[in-house]
């Protein structure tokens, strides 16, 4: 049973009710997915229901359990949680505690492709074509006709499994590099058959996906892909053909939203965060050798630095706002309730957040409350290497790791 909703802020449509497709949610902030690095051994833990617990307590009307994979080799972290029967208890247990405290439970599904990391998943990754891998340090194999149809099942499977152990609502990654968003990159996707080319040969396998995703869980839960707007940078997807993208997504009648975003983990991976770039961090982290070189000698030119504004995806949004009638979550550094409130003057549905959050849980009640207008996230971006120090947070606060 859910618990009362956090105090209205007079005035303020931020904190109105709104609805995503067959849900009902209690206002129009979302947790979006951030890689939380507090799962074990594939498997949710008390800590990590815990980290999301906060969220939910704090007044946010929806977070999201980020990336869980449909399958064994699509993990980019040995103890990502990826799908399968063993994993339902702490999957049930995740969405019974986000309902007792009021909010609504995502699950992202998705798949990382030519970047998946065979150190965790001791198998060769795959992707749209044969392409050496950075990340992975690897060449993908290209897929086959059966990895087309065994995938579209783990992706169906997955979702029906979700729903199962309660998540009310399922996120397809459609962006970032992840296996999807590379069918769609021109970058990644260099096939000559019915899945490459085109634009719409290159939709083909994502727009299979979301269709078979929608057929195991009805149409009493939310679905919704997390959608590149573009890859920001020359030779990936385009602004113009994420726009024709959201178009056939729409006329497909799969979706009940879209959420938007933008870059490629391998290329541009800072294009979608902004901020200060903790590659020191970064180095000091990594334990392997090998990639630890690697990231001295080539991670200063792939990281490119991108300086925060505030709802930075906001121009690129714009456009697929008049271009659909879905309803959008505008996503990229909204840290201001004024923000928000022009968002959704704007037309856009929802607002997903993620640092501010981050920096702290309660930050939705302390605005409902008024008790603040702004979040005080420098955007310093050192709460990303946090997850492999065992797990994201916030180190403005701690004087350790601040010293």
């Amino acid at each position: 049973m859910m618990s009362s909703s956090p105090p209205e802020r007079p005035n303020s449509p931020v904190f109105a009710p709104g609805a995503l497709g067959p849900l009902a949610l209690r206002n129009r902030i979302v947790k979006c997915g951030t890689n939380e690095g507090m799962a074990r051994k594939g498997l949710v833990t008390e800590r990590l229901v815990d980290w999301h617990r906060a969220f939910a307590e704090g007044g946010v009307a929806m977070t999201t359990l980020a990336y869980c994979a449909v399958s064994p080799e699509g993990r980019t972290f040995r103890d990502q949680v990826w799908m399968r029967k063993e994993a339902s208890p702490g999957l049930a247990d995740f969405a019974e505690a986000i309902h007792r405290a009021g909010a609504r439970a995502s699950i992202q599904l998705g798949h990382a492709g030519w970047f998946a990391n065979p150190r965790a998943t001791r198998e060769k990754p795959l992707g749209p074509s044969r392409q050496f891998s950075m990340h992975a340090q690897a060449f993908s194999r290209a897929m086959t006709a059966a990895d087309f149809g065994r995938l579209e099942h783990a992706f169906a499977d997955a979702a029906r499994l979700a729903v199962q152990c309660g998540f009310d609502a399922i996120e397809v990654h459609l962006g970032h590099g992840y296996l999807l968003s590379q069918f769609l990159s021109p970058y990644n996707n260099r096939r000559r058959d019915e899945y490459g080319g085109s634009l719409e040969n290159r939709a083909r396998f994502p727009r299979r996906v979301l269709a078979a995703v929608r057929e195991a869980i009805g149409r009493d839960v939310a679905l919704y892909p997390k959608l590149n707007m573009d890859d920001g940078f020359d030779g990936g997807l385009t602004l113009e053909e994420g726009v024709q993208v959201a178009r056939w997504l729409e006329q497909d009648g799969t979706v009940d939203a879209i959420q938007l975003t933008g870059g490629h983990t391998t290329r541009t991976p800072m294009y979608l965060l902004r901020g200060d770039v903790p590659l020191r961090d970064m180095i000091a982290d990594e334990r392997d050798p090998i990639r630890r070189l690697g990231l001295r000698v080539f991670a200063p030119r792939m990281l490119k630095p991108y300086a925060f504004q505030e709802a930075f995806f906001l121009p690129q949004a714009l456009e697929f706002r008049r271009a659909v009638r879905l309803p959008l979550m505008l996503l990229g550094g909204v840290t201001r309730l004024e923000t928000m409130e022009h968002a959704l003057e704007a037309g856009f549905d929802f607002v997903a957040v993620g640092r501010p959050l981050i920096h702290d849980p309660d930050w939705v009640r302390k605005l409902a409350a008024g008790e603040t207008t702004s979040s005080p996230c420098t955007h310093c971006n050192r709460c990303i290497v946090e997850m492999e120090r065992g797990g994201t947070r916030c180190v403005l606060d701690d004087p350790v790791a601040t010293a």
